[in-house]
């Protein structure tokens, strides 16, 4: 394959631009994109286990949420699972006409909606539970438990900067002047 004469291929296979490596020479972003794929390939190994309950990821995290926060509120549920409360709205009935889940307006406030499991939704809750349970194990069987407790460290000081107020604008902001730098 040709390319044309102000293409300078060599130099455009290990830097973006002169100032700038490639992202995947950075051992940050080669170990990232692992995270990314083990959570990834862990994902689909769950969607492949709970076939046979007949749920799926999305529909196990609102169960066990119910499950550990029965009468949470539909709003507090969506801020928990960090979706719009337009997702879960789509999610919601299909549990609820399962028979798995009851929404019931909050007494001190009718506009609020309150989630409970019933009981057929506690059941299949705790049998996703051990299916998620002997996944989750199988996995991190791989690292010993010094490593499994640094994993849950650095996925924590993780989430709580890219949580931190404000960060999401001021570092779109920092990222938008370093590109046009």
């Amino acid at each position: 394959m040709g390319y044309p004469d102000w293409f300078n291929y060599e130099q455009n296979c290990t830097t973006m631009n002169k100032k700038q490596a490639l992202p995947w020479d950075n051992p940050r972003f080669h170990n990232w994109i692992a995270v990314a794929r083990a959570c990834q390939v862990m994902g689909l190994s769950l969607a492949r286990a709970l076939q046979p309950l007949d749920i799926k990821p999305p529909h196990l995290d609102i169960l066990v949420n119910l499950f550990r926060t029965p009468g949470i509120s539909q709003q507090d549920l969506a801020d928990k699972l960090l979706v719009g409360r337009s997702n879960l709205s789509m999610l919601l009935p299909q549990l609820e006409k399962r028979g798995l889940l009851l929404r019931k307006s909050d007494p001190q406030d009718r506009r609020v909606l309150r989630l409970e499991l019933t009981d057929a939704g506690t059941e299949l809750t705790r049998e996703a539970l051990v299916i998620q349970t002997e996944i989750i194990e199988r996995a991190m069987k791989t690292a010993d438990t010094e490593e499994c407790n640094l994993v849950g460290e650095v996925m924590t000081r993780i989430i709580r900067e890219l949580t931190r107020s404000g960060t999401d604008e001021s570092q779109a902001d920092e990222i938008a002047v370093r590109r046009k730098a």
